[in-house]
């Protein structure tokens, strides 16, 4: 069983493995979590991600964690909400999959996820976190897995405290 925590922070402040952006398909920063990524790594992230790009909505690309090594840095493209009806849930839950995949297949244990597609993509906060403990509360690649859930916003907060106690 994977050990799920929530942090009641920045996802830049947390000793971890991997930390998970949640990027735009140009992998060239934004705000909110990609910002603050791209900012904290500096400009070799850019770089690097260039020509990963793009990633599309449920995909995932890796680079080095640059100013934040030794990190990894798994960065996915979440859904815009559309009202739930155009495979929103099934693109965020494929965003959660293929972090836990590969964070198995590169033979590592932590992992510190924002909440993924709810701030400028408009993913409701309690639909988004329910599918996110979900799948890493049962995904096979999880299960010694030490996973943390960092997010500062109290709504986001509130709704992963919710779906963290539903699944225990």
């Amino acid at each position: 069983m994977p050990r799920l925590v929530l942090y009641p922070g920045s996802l830049l402040d947390i000793e971890t493995e991997v930390i998970v952006n949640a990027a735009n398909s140009s992998l060239m920063g934004g705000g909110g979590v990609d910002g603050a990524i791209q900012y904290a790594a500096g400009p070799a992230l850019k770089e690097a991600c260039r020509p990963l790009a793009p990633c599309p909505p449920g995909e995932l690309r890796v680079t080095e964690g640059f100013g934040l090594a030794p990190r990894l840095i798994f960065h996915t493209v979440g859904p815009i909400w559309h009202g739930g009806q155009n495979g929103e849930a099934d693109i965020l839950a494929n965003c959660y999959r293929n972090c836990l995949t590969e964070l198995s297949n590169r033979g590592l244990r932590r992992i510190v996820f924002p909440a993924i597609s709810t701030g400028a993509y408009g993913y409701p906060p309690a639909q988004a976190a329910h599918i996110a403990v979900t799948i890493c509360a049962r995904h096979p690649a999880a299960r010694d897995a030490d996973i943390v859930f960092a997010v500062i916003d109290p709504q986001n907060r509130a709704a992963i405290a919710a779906a963290l106690n539903a699944v225990r």
